[in-house]
């Protein structure tokens, strides 16, 4: 027993049109749909380039770095089971080998080059964006659509994907790189879709339903969110194509076992690979209660639907943000209640609606629900798929409303977007740019005006960074990052007793902190205070032990407490994991040459001239032992 769009009943229809193939038909109107639709391709890739062309120079920001710049696991991508194995540190590879592997192929082409990495990003939105296009123009050729929206099919998809694609609540997703979690896992999850329709078109659905298969086996493995996939698929089915989930079983069941069969992967990724409590920073045991979390997800999301109308103010950081105001969270709550019972309705009096409804919330539910995520509450990235809902609700009501004006009218919309797409871009063009911009639209968050301060401390801007780590420690003292920063800044323009105080601040709230004992160490350091020093350092390398520039600084302290032979091993081990650092090859040279050994010194300074060859500290060094013994000028490297 079948449903149309309208609820009723269209048993004859759906019988008539029963498992019918779709023949390719060589008359001129096939061969002008053909161009149209090659048209409409040509237009949504030149839209999309021409919207992101001016964000590939942005940098790597936020958790990027042990994503990518500091994630050892994409450096080769040979033998295979390194690379599908990413760290466990809490970072968004994290449990997610495709992503993982993504970042690998991108790393063996280019190094950590940010644009090799963008021009990913942004094929894999362009096409997801055709992917959309396929799935909507087909969707509204099915039996219970044609007749009504049938002829302008073409037109409505083309338009509300170019609306999708050019929406700047999408720029997080496509800038930001690690965000490629949520943009690849959208793709595959379209693609997943649109190979399904593509096999209930078929007689013979064989090679579709594999390829479904496939491409949500591989969604499972790039981000959590594809768990709704399969029932999705299922639900399409049974709204646009079969009229029944009994039809839709009956006629597939074998293609949605094997959908449902991806979730093993999906299973053993979160609970064996690690990937579920994403480093510890989500679940119940990480201090927000799902009902606090609950209440603040209802805040967000009426949030994200306001953003969807009227783009702005965008946020790429909402920081560890918890609603606690009734007066926000109750008509939030009220409203989503009754949005999400209009969802039910209409599930069975207009099936149409109301499977966008549930596209809406079954896609943020993983996410934005009562499973706490705890280092970001909230996070524009994760209305990706979602908007989808938005969107073609939006342009299909303006074509039903107004006709072709209505789609003239979502177009120029588009087009709006896609400006303000670009202007959204120029914020990402540094890291000291997007905080800044984030601390003055998000105030109250702690991390905002942290980034900005760290920003401005790279920069060598010290005393601007100070006001901004004094601002985050008022609105969260308990971040030993922001102190261990603070003393840095301080330390940079003089005020070293006070640095001191925030290191050891920093220390009392996370005592294995290996950067508060590196500076620590190295302000002792300065002031003479060198067993003190050599404690701190000691301390950095016991918790960090590849910190190379915690063991450069010890090797010069115990240098110059007379410890040598301590000092060159510490020296070489720095060499050894980071053979271009030049002041160390200088420095192993020094405590070379005072312990004796002229030759290795020389072979030290001569490391250093090859790699620097202006150092006066590698020259001098050698001309000093050159000059004392003869036997020096003719080592070699």
């Amino acid at each position: 027993m079948a449903l149309s769009a309208s609820g009723r009943r269209n048993d004859s229809f759906h019988s008539s049109m029963k498992e019918q193939p779709i023949t390719v038909s060589t008359s001129p109107s096939a061969q002008g749909e053909t161009r149209a639709t090659f048209l409409a391709v040509a237009v949504l890739l030149l839209a999309g380039v021409i919207a992101y062309g001016n964000s590939f120079s942005a940098p790597f920001l936020f958790d990027d770095d042990p994503a990518i710049a500091d994630n050892p696991t994409i450096r080769n991508l040979w033998p295979p089971w390194a690379v599908l194995s990413p760290p466990a540190t809490g970072a968004g590879v994290n449990g997610r080998p495709v992503i993982n592997v993504s970042f690998a192929i991108n790393y063996a082409l280019g190094g950590l080059d940010v644009r090799g990495y963008h021009a990913a990003n942004l094929a894999i939105h362009l096409c997801a964006a055709l992917a959309l296009f396929g799935i909507i123009r087909r969707t509204l050729r099915q039996p219970v659509l044609r007749l009504r929206f049938g002829d302008h099919a073409l037109p409505i998809a083309f338009v509300a994907a170019l609306v999708w694609m050019l929406h700047p609540l999408q720029t997080e997703s496509v800038i930001f790189i690690e965000q490629r979690t949520e943009s690849l896992m959208g793709l595959f999850y379209l693609l997943t879709l649109y190979a399904a329709i593509r096999g209930m078109e078929r007689t013979r659905p064989r090679r579709w339903q594999i390829l479904a298969f496939l491409t949500c086996l591989v969604g499972m493995a790039t981000k959590e969110v594809m768990v709704s996939a399969p029932l999705i698929v299922l639900l399409y089915d049974r709204t646009f194509v079969a009229g029944s989930f009994h039809e839709a079983w009956n006629r597939r069941k074998w293609s949605y076992l094997s959908l449902g069969a991806t979730w093993i992967l999906l299973a053993w990724l979160v609970l064996g690979a690690g990937g579920g409590s994403r480093g510890g920073t989500c679940g119940f045991g990480t201090g927000i209660t799902w009902w606090r979390y609950l209440f603040t997800q209802a805040e967000g999301i009426v949030r994200y639907l306001t953003l969807s109308i009227w783009p702005h103010p965008l946020v790429v950081d909402y920081g560890v943000y918890v609603a606690r105001n009734p007066a926000v969270i109750i008509p939030c709550m009220l409203f989503l209640a009754t949005l999400g019972a209009a969802t039910v309705v209409a599930l069975w009096r207009w099936p149409v609606w109301g499977f966008l409804g549930v596209w809406f919330f079954a896609i943020l539910a993983p996410s934005s629900s009562v499973w706490p995520l705890a280092t970001q509450t909230l996070a524009e990235h994760r209305m990706y798929l979602p908007l989808v809902a938005v969107t073609t609700l939006v342009v299909v009501g303006l074509h039903s409303l107004m006709g072709r004006r209505g789609l003239f009218f979502a177009a120029a919309l588009a087009l709006v977007f896609g400006v303000l797409t670009i202007c959204r871009n120029a914020d990402y063009r540094s890291t000291l740019s997007i905080w800044t911009v984030t601390a003055a639209q998000w105030p109250e968050n702690a991390r905002a005006h942290y980034g900005k301060g760290d920003s401005l401390l790279h920069a060598g801007r010290a005393a601007e960074a100070i006001p901004c780590f004094e601002r985050a420690l008022r609105l969260n003292p308990n971040l030993a990052d922001v102190c261990s920063d603070l003393g840095n800044a301080l330390s940079d323009v003089g005020r070293v007793p006070e640095a001191i105080q925030y290191y050891e601040q920093a220390l009392r709230l996370k005592p294995g902190h290996p950067e508060a004992h590196n500076n620590l160490g190295a302000v002792l350091y300065a002031s003479g205070r060198m067993q003190e020093a050599i404690h701190h350092y000691e301390q950095a390398l016991q918790a960090k032990p590849d910190y190379s520039e915690a063991e450069y600084n010890l090797g010069l302290a115990l240098f110059d407490t007379g410890r040598i032979d301590e000092a060159v091993a510490a020296l070489r081990s720095v060499v050894q994991r980071n053979p271009g650092l030049v002041a160390a090859w200088c420095s192993l040279g020094r405590a070379l040459e005072r312990s004796g050994r002229s030759t290795e010194a020389a072979t030290s300074f001569e490391e250093a001239l090859h790699r620097a060859p202006d150092s006066a500290e590698a020259r001098e060094g050698l001309a000093r032992l050159r000059g004392a013994s003869p036997d020096v000028s003719h080592s070699t490297r």
